[in-house]
């Protein structure tokens, strides 16, 4: 994911500093994605490198505060505008984890698919009790919002990865069935061709119609 626009985004609201930015950030998205204060400050200053923040003065406190910069509002608006790309998708390790089991020695990757399973409809179950939770009063702000949608993508993510899961192991099933049935479709053909040549009679040996 994008710490750059996201941080980006909440300093669109105003100035902030490293911990206050990841404290909002984190409830923006109901700590799904935790930061900690290096991964701010590392990125802030990437972030000021190419011109998109700068420093602002400090607060009462003494924390630095940095601002989003012109060329930070482009960039961000750019993001916003801009489809998240899906020609080149991130690796997923459960999809290297079964394309790597599918023949594997010594590994039951229908044992490995009912593992998943398990975990993602647990997880599934989870993400949903969060939901009935930021349901039960209605969204007060815009960070409660945002964490309703960050949490059904997490529940609609996790139902589909489910339905994968029950497709893969169906697969599996209908493969295994062919790859068993092809052997004796074999010897069957192989039966009928030797039973048919055995039953026909050379040509030179038929009696002649004269006979």
């Amino acid at each position: 994911m994008s710490i750059r626009h996201g941080l980006l985004a909440l300093l669109e609201r105003g100035p902030r500093y490293g911990s206050q930015l990841r404290t909002e950030f984190e409830s923006r998205t109901g700590s799904t994605w935790p930061l900690n204060v290096g991964q701010v400050y590392t990125t802030l200053s990437r972030l000021e490198r190419d011109g998109m923040v700068a420093q602002d003065g400090e607060d009462d406190a003494g924390h630095a505060l940095y601002s989003i910069t012109e060329d930070g509002r482009a960039e961000l608006r750019s993001w916003f505008e801009t489809p998240v790309d899906r020609s080149s998708p991130p690796r997923d390790e459960l999809a290297i984890k079964l394309a790597m089991a599918v023949g594997a020695p010594g590994v039951d990757i229908r044992a490995v698919i009912q593992s998943q399973r398990s975990h993602t409809l647990k997880a599934m179950q989870d993400y949903t009790r969060l939901k009935a939770q930021a349901l039960a009063d209605v969204p007060a702000d815009r960070d409660e919002v945002a964490w309703l949608l960050v949490v059904e993508q997490l529940i609609f993510q996790a139902e589909a990865e489910a339905r994968w899961l029950d497709h893969c192991e169906s697969r599996l099933v209908r493969l295994a069935s062919a790859a068993a049935t092809e052997p004796a479709a074999r010897t069957a053909a192989r039966t009928a061709t030797s039973t048919s040549r055995g039953t026909t009679r050379p040509a030179a040996s038929r009696p002649s119609a004269g006979r």
